[in-house]
């Protein structure tokens, strides 16, 4: 059976995950619960554990599946097809101990993304920074030109109120993480690196192996997709020049990149630019996210939008209408003069855009980072 089910994933993807049972351990994550999501909207049937309740189980529950608070063997059913586990799910989980003990077929998140991927017109989204970001623009976007996609993200889209949904478009946009390299599941239509940086070294030996990561999923493009890649980006560029078998177009703010911003101005706080494709002028935007690093992430967003078939100058026209992700400058409040934001930066490269973000929006006299790392 599960030389059965692995095949027919492969080859016909969510036409055969149709009563078939699938069992999340884990299933309280938010890319667990997307994909558990998914899964539910093609008719598939969904158990699952999570060690703590919490409003995604709620919401899974809601959703049709039977989700169990703490991890037991006796969650696992007997006619279960296959398991997916998160990164955090160790060999020693009763019910993955079942699971290995039964020879059930036992997917990780980022396998199962990949099979289900396959059968979409995949959009993948890697980088060291802006990954959340850039994934909920386009799907955002996408929706407001009438393309409804289904997506996963790491983060919620504030005006969807949603990290994860199933859509009735081709299109399927997901996060490509680099750790563990499970972004090498992934084979898109339409890859994309964003920056490539030193992150995840407890799990990478150097910068260099990095990189090489990087380079395998971008080798993972499908043939006859596109890679869009940062054309400023030194690292990305050293990819670029390696590939000879795939099309890329790049972005950046240098007038050599296939997709650039020009005439930069910052208006009430926020960037204004127009952008170019070939040379050719798509018109001026005035995005609603502030920070440098945004305008990069919105040209990656035009240049995927562009590249699944939508009009350069009516993407260029829709990019302001994008106001942010959850914990991405969020504001939490404004009392007396003092304004609250909430930010996820971690990275020592993301906190210091964050910091000129803020800056340049808020102006503030004085400005408090209170930092958990």
């Amino acid at each position: 059976m599960k030389a059965l089910l692995e095949r027919n994933l492969r080859n016909n993807g969510t036409a055969v995950v149709a009563g078939k049972r699938f069992h999340f351990i884990g299933a309280g994550g938010i890319g667990m619960s997307g994909l558990a999501k998914l899964l539910l909207k093609n008719n598939a049937i969904v158990t699952g554990s999570d060690q703590n309740p919490s409003p995604v189980t709620d919401m899974l529950i809601d959703s049709g599946a039977d989700i169990r608070i703490g991890h037991c063997q006796d969650n696992l059913e007997e006619q279960t097809d296959a398991v997916v586990i998160s990164a955090a799910v160790k060999e020693d989980n009763p019910e993955l101990v079942a699971a290995r003990k039964r020879e059930n077929k036992v997917y990780k998140y980022a396998q199962m993304l990949g099979f289900l991927m396959e059968s979409y017109d995949g959009i993948a989204i890697s980088g060291t920074h802006g990954k959340s970001t850039t994934c909920g623009w386009l799907v955002y976007l996408l929706k407001q030109m009438g393309i409804d996609a289904n997506f996963i993200i790491g983060a919620e889209i504030m005006q969807l109120g949603c990290s994860s949904g199933a859509g009735n478009s081709r299109f399927f946009i997901a996060e490509a993480c680099e750790f563990d390299r499970s972004f090498l599941n992934l084979k898109p239509k339409i890859g994309c690196i964003l920056n490539i940086e030193a992150d995840h070294l407890d799990y990478y030996k150097d910068e260099n192996e990095i990189v090489e990561a990087f380079g395998d999923f971008a080798g993972g493009v499908k043939k006859g997709g596109v890679l869009i890649a940062n054309g400023t980006d030194s690292k990305v560029k050293g990819i670029i020049n390696s590939i000879t078998d795939r099309r890329v177009e790049t972005f950046g703010l240098e007038r050599t990149c296939d997709f650039y911003a020009d005439n930069l101005k910052i208006v009430n706080g926020f960037y204004s630019f127009e952008v170019f494709h070939k040379g050719v002028s798509l018109g001026t935007s005035h995005i609603s996210v502030p920070g440098k690093h945004n305008v990069m992430n919105a040209l990656a967003v035009t240049a995927m939008a562009v590249n699944c078939g939508l009009d350069g100058r009516q993407v260029v026209e829709n990019l302001g209408g994008f106001t942010g992700m959850d914990r991405r400058l969020m504001i939490r409040g404004q009392v007396d003069g003092i304004t609250v934001l909430d930010d996820y930066a971690h990275h020592p490269t993301e906190i210091k855009a964050s910091l000129e973000a803020m800056r340049q929006k808020y102006q503030p006299k004085k400005l408090w980072c209170i930092f958990q790392p």
